[in-house]
């Protein structure tokens, strides 16, 4: 089946969130295939308005009173944009709960009434017989916190859990990217392995859950879904299959089977199950680990690759990824980028964007909406298989560890002699393959404090893709489960949702 990505929990200015609605959907589909513009609805336990939480309260409550007030202009705005084939909506808002965790309820249908209840199976319930899933999100949290709730999860709700998103992962305790948020750090009882510890049903998705109007916004966290087709019903079907993953902000390539049957499948495998994964990364992979039982069960080193393609003499001709990243610089409110990108001696076989909304995850005093701050004109304006043109926005980093920056990834094919020429902003950056191979190369706009351009290092097709099958024969228990995260070098991660091995 086709790979079809998308955001499912971003929000806008339509309830406390910044920029404007539409501006946020065109956003999405520059480089979505799907997605989901959630406002804040409701919160049946909100804590009492007491000194030091008085803010808090009020934020919220006048976002769920906002959202409610132009909720008919909403549904009209998003189904508008559903377009089968070529980009698809999905209408949707969120709830919060200190004792069962956050949710975001979706449908596939074009209305969904806003229903307040005091848990997510009570909302549920109250928007049958429409077609509805709660999915948690930012499980991590201490339970009773807003933290996931698995002695109350239900399945035949929540097929998929988000479990990364721009507050962090919330896989383990120990996964990458922890907790900062001011709600405070993960727990483990509440993580995704606390969920397939118990045995629990659910596929992997990633969202940004991000604030300022931007879904997809690169590193913030997307999914993927293999559906039959750029429809509404398909890629519903898939998610109630959890035929799903996560990744963080590079669209990883992921296969993931049991006796053939695709990631999210409940298999009746009592004694030989043979696994297959197939990845077909962005950059050079790091690690890939298939757990089984959350026991690593088989482990492949990205070195390995590294080695075996240098003893192969593939890096004469062939496959490359190449990355144009742009950025650094003071820009705190935003700077501009026009370029291009020309391939010579070779061809330019794919482009895949990397671009960032403003950096909001959660609304301050000091923050003002504005329509328009979504609006920074990320997007390609021109591609064939020699060249690309493009435009963006980039800002200051945030911190010296929270990049801020906007690049494309360019699949080239070639050899060594081919060459990547880039001109931002009236700069020119040149570099073959054969020299991109021995490592990066950067250019700054002005002496000093200056925005810079990178062509970061060529990566091999060996470095980046992985094809293996194993048969594993142990059974462990009455359901064993079985699932993959890969890891790049550059820190983008994916999480393949579990299978379900039944004895």
């Amino acid at each position: 089946m086709p790979l079809y990505w998308g955001d499912l929990h971003n929000h806008c200015g339509i309830s406390y969130g910044f920029g404007g609605l539409e501006n946020a959907l065109l956003a999405a589909k520059g480089q979505l295939d799907f997605c989901a513009i959630i406002g804040h609805a409701s919160w049946f336990d909100i804590p009492e308005r007491t000194e030091g939480l008085e803010y808090l309260v009020d934020f919220h409550k006048e976002g769920f009173a906002k959202l409610r007030g132009h909720w008919d202009y909403v549904i009209d705005t998003v189904n508008r944009f559903n377009v089968p084939g070529e980009f698809v909506t999905f209408q949707g808002y969120e709830a919060h709960s200190s004792r069962y965790g956050d949710h975001h309820f979706l449908t596939p249908d074009d209305e969904l009434p806003i229903v307040e209840g005091e848990s997510p199976a009570d909302i549920v319930a109250k928007l049958a017989p429409r077609r509805v899933i709660a999915v948690p999100h930012h499980v991590g949290y201490t339970p009773g916190y807003r933290g996931g709730n698995w002695d109350s999860f239900n399945a035949a709700i929540s097929p998929i859990v988000e479990v990364y998103s721009k507050h962090g992962c919330g896989m383990s305790d120990q996964s990458l990217y922890p907790y900062y948020h001011d709600m405070g750090p993960r727990d483990s009882r509440s993580s995704v392995y606390g969920a397939l510890a118990r045995k629990h049903r659910l596929g992997f998705v990633g969202s940004t859950d991000h604030h300022a109007g931007y879904p997809g916004s690169y590193g913030d966290g997307r999914l993927a879904v293999m559906a039959d087709s750029k429809t509404r019903e398909a890629i519903w079907e898939a998610i109630l299959a959890r035929r799903t993953y996560a990744v963080t902000g590079d669209k990883i390539q992921c296969s993931f089977t049991l006796n053939g049957m695709p990631m999210g499948s409940e298999v009746q495998a009592a004694s030989e199950r043979n696994v297959e994964l197939r990845v077909s990364a962005c950059d050079r992979i790091d690690k890939v680990v298939v757990y089984k039982n959350l026991q690593p069960w088989k482990v492949i080193n990205g070195d390995r690759l590294s080695v075996a393609g240098i003893r192969e003499g593939s890096e004469k001709a062939g496959v490359y990824k190449v990355r144009v990243e742009m950025g650094w610089g003071n820009a705190k409110n935003g700077f501009a980028w026009n370029g291009t990108a020309d391939i010579r001696h070779g061809k330019l076989a794919s482009v895949e964007t990397c671009f960032r909304g403003r950096s909001v995850l959660a609304p301050s005093p000091e923050m003002k909406d504005d329509p328009t701050m979504n609006a920074l004109g990320n997007r390609l304006l021109g591609q064939s298989d020699r060249s690309v043109e493009w435009s963006c926005t980039t800002f200051k980093n945030p911190t010296t560890l929270h990049p801020h920056t906007a690049a494309l990834i360019l699949e080239v094919e070639g050899d060594e002699s081919t060459e990547i020429n880039v001109r931002l902003n009236g700069a020119e950056l040149s570099a073959t393959v054969g020299e991109l191979l021995g490592g990066n190369v950067t250019r700054h706009l002005q002496a000093y404090n200056s925005e810079a351009i990178v062509l970061h290092r060529a990566v091999p097709q060996h470095a980046y893709t992985i094809a293996e099958a194993w048969t594993d024969t142990a059974v462990e228990s009455e359901c064993d489960v079985y699932h993959a995260e890969i890891r790049q070098m550059n820190g983008q991660c994916a999480w393949i949702s579990p299978i379900y091995a039944l004895a």
